[in-house]
């Protein structure tokens, strides 16, 4: 899963001004991982987008890997 872990920090990372604010942190269960992506404050309109877009494009992108890896992963942006 750490894969998976360094492609939201890569996206994250591109799309921000501050990318060593960008924290990926991965809670891994049986079949599913949770990745908590934080940022700095202002950053987060540019992870989430207008209307939630840029966010959800990043979920997309990272269900996609996980199941190609067969597994199911969760993107939580923190406040």
């Amino acid at each position: 899963m750490d894969r998976l872990n360094e492609l939201v920090t890569f996206i994250a990372q591109s799309l921000v001004d501050s990318p060593e604010k960008v924290e990926v942190r991965e809670i891994a269960g049986e079949q599913t991982a949770v990745l908590e992506l934080k940022v700095a404050q202002e950053d987060l309109g540019k992870i989430i987008g207008k209307q939630g877009k840029t966010a959800k494009a990043i979920r997309t992108i990272l269900g996609a890997a996980a199941a190609k890896m067969r597994k199911r992963a969760v993107l939580e942006i923190l406040e």
